[in-house]
């Protein structure tokens, strides 16, 4: 593993996607600072609505984003735009942050996303052409591991954004199973991106996804 962090960003990418774990591992360990930085220079503005939870989950959310769809948004890092890699997973974090809070419409702060998202051209950039589908519809394999009613609770929960005690009347569990089934399932999506690389391989040779 030393070994990996004398890799420049740029055979440290090509390594990543070759699905390799350990290089997976230490692109993680080299960028997990600059993920929180940049999520927390969004979240920061939001922090009477937000939790240390909150931030948790956006951080799981990049990581699925990085992996999601055979690494499409690592893939589409171009050096010669003239960016380096971290400028473009710092992008990528941002992004990520006020999808989620968009996704959790918390009203007070959706009259000012759209001008933090403001961009000087009116072109659209590669990134934001990945970035236009829906969050929860990049899990794709991910969730085929998970029961039929996990399933049920992250379209609810995490995909329509419905409130803790709509989703316990929905699923007729208690607003506390809520909560709890929630931080198992963002913990389980977190430990499973960590691990994609090696997952993705097992899976191509009709292995189960473990938790």
């Amino acid at each position: 593993m030393e070994s990996y962090r004398t890799l420049t960003d740029g055979a440290l990418l090509e390594s990543v996607l070759t699905r390799d774990e350990q290089a997976w591992s230490e692109l993680v360990r080299r960028y997990r600072g600059l993920i929180f930085r940049c999520i927390t220079k969004v979240t920061s503005k939001y922090a009477s609505v937000l939790s240390s939870d909150d931030v948790s989950e956006i951080f799981a959310d990049v990581l699925v984003n990085l992996v999601r769809d055979d690494m499409r948004k690592l893939r589409a890092y171009d050096p010669a735009r003239g960016s380096k890699l971290g400028s473009w997973i710092g992008l990528i974090s941002i992004h990520t942050a006020y999808d989620y809070l968009r996704q959790h419409a918390r009203q007070p702060m959706l009259d000012r996303l759209d001008h933090a998202l403001e961009r000087e051209s009116a072109d659209p950039s590669p990134e934001e052409a990945v970035m236009a589908h829906e969050r929860w519809e990049r899990l794709g394999r991910l969730l085929e591991s998970f029961t039929a009613r996990d399933r049920r609770f992250v379209d609810l929960y995490f995909s329509r954004g419905m409130a803790p005690e709509a989703v316990a009347e929905a699923m007729n569990i208690s607003v506390k199973t809520v909560y709890s089934k929630k931080n198992k399932i963002r913990v389980k999506l977190e430990r499973m991106t960590r691990r994609l690389p090696a997952i993705a391989n097992d899976n191509d040779a009709g292995l189960p996804l473990a938790a």
